[in-house]
């Protein structure tokens, strides 16, 4: 967790010019990290792809429908595995957090041959009267009644003797058994053959929070220090005002440490 610096005497407050110096100092690491960004990315975008064989129907607005209807007419596919387990009303507030970060970004990736959809596990009626009490202009099909969230560890059902399930590739019992969030990628060649090219999970998705990027550079940072858990001071984006104070925890009771 980020800890926040708070506003006290043991802050410093230098002259300009000191100032200036301890940023073009800071300057230069700041261009390593975004070498390295490029790099991880370069790197994220060269993993091999694996086939994927399955044949998966989801539950959409206008039917059913498959894997490849969620690309449109894109190439590329990003799936939020967003958390709505189905005896839930209502989604959960950080998959929502998290959302609210990424629909805003379907028109440009749309204009970069990049389809972006919601899968959840939830029944459709739910998820579509949740999509538009938040104003998501984005994808959202049930995987109900298929194996998509389980094949690509958004949920964890299956437990081992010692309680413990597979999620981030790795087996943990780090978050309570069910629901989990994730973000998957898929590309689709000109023979229609789908490949999954790319998955994170856990904080792997801050990466896609505007949010925590903007808190990061502020002075008191994303403030977190003493909350039951690192975000449960999230709350749905139309619920800030009439819960300001109460911190109201998210489907998993304890927080991510990787």
């Amino acid at each position: 967790m980020i800890r926040s610096k708070e506003f006290d005497e043991a802050t410093e407050v230098v002259s300009p010019d000191k100032w200036t110096a301890a940023r073009v100092a800071l300057l230069k690491k700041e261009k390593e990290f975004v070498r390295m960004r490029d790099e991880l990315s370069a790197q994220i975008r060269a993993l091999p792809w694996e086939k994927v064989t399955k044949t998966y129907e989801f539950e959409g607005p206008g039917g059913p429908v498959g894997l490849a209807d969620l690309f449109g007419s894109k190439n590329q596919l990003v799936v939020y595995h967003f958390m709505f387990d189905r005896s839930w009303e209502e989604g959960c507030p950080s998959c929502s957090f998290v959302t609210d970060s990424l629909a805003p970004t379907a028109v440009p990736l749309a204009a970069r041959d990049v389809a972006v959809a919601l899968v959840s596990r939830a029944p459709l009626e739910k998820l579509l009267r949740f999509k538009e009490r938040m104003g998501w202009p984005l994808n959202w099909v049930s995987s109900m009644n298929n194996d998509f969230n389980p094949d690509f560890q958004a949920c964890t059902d299956v437990v081992d003797d010692n309680g413990r399930y597979y999620y981030n590739y790795s087996m943990m019992s780090l978050y309570p058994q069910g629901e989990q969030p994730g973000l998957s990628v898929f590309a689709r060649d000109e023979a229609g053959q789908i490949y999954h090219t790319y998955s994170t999970y856990a904080r792997g998705l801050e990466t896609f929070l505007t949010t925590y990027r903007v808190l990061d550079v502020v002075p008191k940072g994303r403030d977190e220090e003493g909350l039951p858990w690192g975000m449960s001071w999230v709350r749905h984006s139309d619920r800030y005002e009439d819960q300001p104070a109460k911190a109201v925890g998210c489907c998993h009771d304890s927080s991510p440490t990787s």
